[in-house]
């Protein structure tokens, strides 16, 4: 987690998470910038080259605390991941997931991983 400002002449933002997402087989990395905008939203940056991921990042701009809450089913990163055709076992819907806890401070920057034991 870093605090710094970082922008363009398009608009200045206080990055408060950056996160790197190595999805694994599929071979398309995922960078993930997330920064609080009022007390319970966060914008986020999504960028890679998948295109499923693309459509994802294009549906997901803000999101509140109460996002966060809901059952699968109805949660808005889960719906837009559906949508975007993103595979069941893409681990990008739940790093976003993490960077928002992080940034709205309800969770600790701990790194997530899984090991396939053969």
């Amino acid at each position: 987690m870093e605090e710094k400002q970082e922008g363009s002449n398009e608009a200045k933002k206080m990055v408060t998470t950056r996160v790197a997402v190595d999805p694994g087989i599929c071979g398309f990395p995922c960078s993930i910038l997330a920064w609080k905008e009022g007390r319970r939203s966060v914008r986020l940056e999504i960028d890679s080259d998948c295109e499923q991921i693309q459509k994802f990042a294009s549906l997901l701009r803000v999101i509140s605390m109460k996002d966060l809450f809901l059952p699968l089913s109805r949660n808005s990163i889960f719906i837009s991941a559906e949508k975007s055709g993103c595979h069941p076992s893409c681990p990008i819907p739940f790093s976003v997931v993490k960077a928002v806890e992080v940034t709205l401070g309800i969770a600790l920057p701990k790194g997530v991983t899984i090991r396939f034991e053969i």
